[in-house]
């Protein structure tokens, strides 16, 4: 439960420090024989900062109830 719980606060931050997730596509555009061009595009997925911060504070809830398990 608590490497749950540090992953959690870990994307938590990552999510809070970027705010979001950008990707590139690679698309054929055009396809004439020996001719092939492709297309590049940039995406962005945007993450809210409150699923950043309830992931970091969810992390912590499962860190502690983890000490208090091994108890």
């Amino acid at each position: 439960m608590k490497i749950v719980g540090i992953l959690l606060i870990i994307a938590g931050a990552i999510a809070l420090i970027y705010g979001g997730i950008s990707y590139t596509s690679k698309e054929k555009a055009i396809d004439m024989g020996p001719l092939q061009v492709y297309r590049t595009e940039h995406h962005y997925f945007p993450v809210p900062a409150v699923l950043g911060f309830v992931a970091l504070v969810g992390g912590g809830v499962m860190i502690y109830a983890g000490s208090k398990q091994g108890r």
